[in-house]
């Protein structure tokens, strides 16, 4: 594997209307492993994955994906990292199945057709293949999504909350898929509430808040979010 970080955050700030969304943050994930983000609801952790995305300019500190500044619009980046963020950012005029057949046509996937039919039984998808998202449920469309970020090449995979909407055999398969990542050489950061999800996926753990962004083991990190108050 490379020495090269596939992210380095180092002291970064992010800010919305001249505010600090939260304190400077720091982090680094190598290929291979996954990153958990874990704080309060608000603290700041969306942001952080908006601006590992290029979606977020950075107030102050350095930001580097797979070695290079980042810049969402590049070829490059754009064939080395995947997205799902809490976005409905589905093709409202395509069925489900001709949604993941395009992401993985459009980005070269050899196989495409076989890897479609995968990701439709994997996500429990294959008896809504012909259906529009609009018909779906919110659940259902949340497993599109998480699908689609799947069918595509990456060295990177940033999800923000994956567990939301998904009952827990899903949640259980999702968190196979995230340890087929990382033994396969890839890298996922995620921002996550649920402490089976990160005690099964992540290698590490960043806190995210307003006083201070630290870093913390996976079993802290867990304790956090137990005693976090009830959503």
């Amino acid at each position: 594997m490379s020495a090269t970080p596939v992210v380095r955050v180092d002291d970064l700030v992010l800010s919305y209307g001249g505010e600090p969304v939260c304190a400077p943050v720091s982090f680094t994930i190598a290929a291979g492993r996954a990153l958990a983000l874990v704080g309060a609801n608000g603290s700041g952790k969306s942001t952080v994955l908006r601006a590992v995305l290029g979606l977020l300019e950075p107030v102050s500190g350095s930001l580097q994906v797979l070695g290079r500044d980042v810049d969402e619009r590049e070829e490059l980046f754009r064939a080395q990292v995947s997205s799902v963020l809490d976005d409905d950012a589905y093709f409202p005029a395509l069925t489900v199945a001709e949604h993941l057949l395009l992401t993985a046509r459009g980005h070269g996937v050899r196989d495409p057709d076989d890897l479609t039919d995968e990701l439709l039984e994997d996500f429990g998808l294959s008896d809504h293949a012909d259906v529009l998202p609009v018909a779906l449920s919110s659940g259902q469309r949340r497993r599109l999504l998480l699908a689609a970020g799947f069918a595509r090449p990456r060295q990177l995979l940033v999800l923000d909350e994956p567990e939301q909407r998904l009952d827990q055999r899903m949640r259980a398969a999702l968190a196979e898929r995230l340890r087929a990542e990382t033994d396969r050489g890839g890298a996922v950061l995620l921002a996550t509430h649920d402490p089976e999800l990160l005690e099964s996926v992540a290698h590490r753990a960043v806190l995210v808040a307003d006083d201070v962004s630290r870093r913390l083991s996976v079993a802290d990190a867990a304790r956090a979010i137990r005693a976090e108050p009830p959503r």
